[in-house]
């Protein structure tokens, strides 16, 4: 094991600090210099793995993702879709989520009975995504009406709102995770922008443009490569400066000619099986996609896909937060068929682990807790189900 960690060493120190640490093939050779040295059937040595299995237990896949059923249903934005939905950070029971009602709603399930906790009111049209900051004080949220607003989540009052300079409709919006003073903004026009959420200033440098409306974002762990997609079948990475929230376009692939790339997710690596950085995607393919990424400048290589319902619905997907030390590793994601899909990433046959049903209309997000205790599904109708996690 020492002459492993010796030759990651050595590739380390002819590096530069900055690229060391978003640096893909080598994050990809230390997971996988961890795992080939370690006894079969133990763990990653990982600073989250002893409490993911503390927290979920000695599971199978398939036990871990059972669902006693349903937990709670909101239905406080029935009759309008609820594009978004997540639970805040390392938070087991707060949830927020935005409607083409133009309204957020923030939502605590305990003590019980959960409860809508406070409406974010405020926006001129249908809100169409947001995102929590790190400490969960503050959520940035973006909407039709032109308008970047930030809010207190504590009281719902508005801190400041930021009109896009083009006035054109906001579609994603997302933070920079090591520096919350930093969100990126996708409009319609085709536009990315980094703002700062402080002043209310776009950040020099800090613009970019796509083939199309920018419809999804997502930095990587570190913050120094952010993926874009848009509505012409195109992901693009961008290279972030940390120092002066400058971007630099890096990799563009086309998905699929002409359709929406609607999620994209990050991971550094999932499992002890899939220990490569990689790429959840939904583009409208009637698949969920799943790619590595392959070196520093985000390039692409595509893993392998999975079968859903998905034509034309702005259908989201996420990574489970807990599956770093598992035997196999799952995703999950919405449907145009009302469902909610459990896949394995790992298992070339049969690859769905399990299937809720009860939402009136496609499944456009999903969310877990940080305990993966509670699953959150918001869909087009408006209605939000908690599912409960069967307990061992």
């Amino acid at each position: 094991m020492a002459a492993v960690w010796q030759q990651v060493l050595a590739v380390d120190a002819s590096v530069e600090g900055d690229v060391y640490r978003g640096s893909y093939q080598l994050q990809a050779q230390m997971n996988r210099a961890g795992y080939d040295e370690r006894p079969p059937g133990s763990l990653v040595p990982t600073s989250v793995a002893e409490a993911s299995r503390a927290m979920a237990g000695d599971t199978t896949l398939s036990e871990n993702y059972a669902f006693a059923g349903m937990h709670h249903i909101f239905d406080q934005h029935v009759d309008s879709a609820v594009p978004r939905l997540q639970f805040a950070n390392d938070d087991k029971h707060l949830l927020a989520c935005c409607s083409l009602d133009g309204s957020l709603s923030i939502m605590t399930l305990s003590p019980s009975p959960p409860s809508v906790k406070v409406t974010l009111k405020g926006h001129g049209g249908p809100v169409t995504d947001f995102a929590w900051s790190l400490s969960n004080d503050i959520i940035v949220s973006t909407s039709l009406d032109g308008t970047l607003r930030i809010w207190n989540t504590g009281d719902g009052r508005c801190i400041r709102e930021v009109r896009d300079p083009e006035s054109s409709e906001l579609l994603c919006c997302t933070f920079q995770p090591m520096n919350n003073n930093l969100t990126v903004v996708g409009n319609s026009k085709h536009h990315l922008q980094v703002v700062n959420i402080s002043t209310g200033k776009k950040v020099k440098g800090g613009s970019s443009k796509l083939t199309g409306r920018v419809l999804s974002l997502s930095f990587d762990a570190p913050g120094r490569i952010l993926w874009a997609g848009d509505d012409r079948g195109s992901v693009f990475s961008f290279l972030f400066d940390m120092a002066t929230g400058k971007l630099t376009k890096a990799k563009r692939l086309v998905v699929s000619e002409g359709s929406s790339i609607c999620s994209i997710s990050a991971r550094s690596w999932i499992s002890r099986e899939a220990r490569d950085p990689s790429l959840l995607i939904n583009a409208c393919v009637n698949k969920l996609l799943l790619y590595r990424v392959v070196d520093n400048d985000g390039t692409l290589q595509l893993k392998r896909s999975f079968p859903i319902k998905q034509g034309s619905q702005h259908v989201h997907s996420i990574f489970c937060p807990l599956m770093s030390f598992r035997q196999g590793a799952c995703v999950v994601t919405g449907s145009e068929d009302a469902c909610v899909y459990f896949f394995d990433v790992e298992r070339n046959t049969k690859a769905i682990v399990n299937k809720l049903q009860g939402h009136g209309g496609p499944v456009l997000d999903v969310s877990f807790n940080c305990d993966e205790s509670l699953l959150a599904s918001a869909d087009s109708t408006g209605m939000v189900i908690i599912w409960r996690r069967e307990q061992k």
